[in-house]
């Protein structure tokens, strides 16, 4: 048996005593107080920076997701963050495991439906393209699943996050053949059902990113990235206006009601 190791390698960053690379790029020189946040997260999916359309686009889909409120990951970290205060990384994790296929994650999803379709020049007629909208339904209400990137609790006729986002990568010239085919899927649903369904802002981000090169597997990423922001937040807010304690107490207090 060979005793050689594999061979390991990783090419996105490396480091000497004084020197620090990136992608290729210097950073101490060519990166720290020139490339913004959202442009080094693009860096690190695609190993180049964006040009300014580019960086215009990706940079309002992260942004749209840093924060919604007190959602279900909002929650989470506040009230691990009172159990273990010494942790914010711990609370900011534990927010993060609760974007799944219901909250954020559904990114993945609508990016997945964006880049599995066969690539028979659907995006350029439209007659194909309301036959794959029309499949999707179909097979979503056979198999009774929900469609990610359709439907928000909150904002109806339509989510303003998913029409800016549209609009945004309108304006910056980009292929709108996945807006087309999510408006399709949308229109065909709400005639399936009978109910409003706006795409929501992850129908949109999964649309554009997937416009922008963003693999479907890794699509969900993005909404790490940006509610990992706003988490932190969260947790700053509740140390300096604790609201984790009160929820806690008032569930307690509500779930035994029965008891006494």
């Amino acid at each position: 048996m060979s005793t050689t190791p594999h061979p390991i390698r990783s090419d996105i960053a490396w480091a000497t005593p004084d020197k620090v690379v990136v992608h290729g790029y210097d950073l101490p020189n060519d990166i720290l107080g020139t490339v913004n946040l959202g442009d080094i997260a693009y860096l690190s999916l695609f190993k180049t920076l964006p040009d300014a359309r580019e960086s215009i686009v990706f940079n309002a889909l992260v942004v749209a997701l840093v924060e919604h409120g007190l959602t279900p990951s909002a929650l989470v970290s506040r009230l691990t963050a009172l159990g273990a205060p010494e942790s914010l990384q711990g609370a900011v994790a534990a927010g993060l495991l609760g974007l799944g296929d219901t909250f954020v994650g559904t990114i993945e999803g609508s990016a997945k439906i964006c880049q599995s379709l066969p690539d028979d020049g659907w995006q350029h007629d439209e007659n194909l393209l309301q036959r794959h909208a029309q499949t999707i339904v179909d097979d979503a209400r056979e198999n009774r699943i929900s469609i990610p990137g359709l439907g928000h609790p909150v904002h109806k006729p339509n989510d303003p996050r998913a029409e800016r986002l549209f609009e945004i990568a309108r304006e910056q010239g980009f292929d709108n053949a996945n807006e087309r085919l999510y408006r399709a899927i949308r229109a065909r649903a709400e005639d399936a059902t009978g109910k409003v369904l706006p795409i929501n802002a992850t129908g949109a981000i999964g649309s554009i990113s997937s416009t922008l090169g963003v693999p479907w597997n890794i699509a969900r990423g993005l909404g790490v990235m940006a509610r990992a922001i706003g988490l932190v937040g969260h947790i700053l807010e509740d140390r300096e206006q604790p609201l984790a304690k009160p929820v806690w107490n008032w569930a307690e207090a509500r779930s035994t009601d029965h008891r006494q």
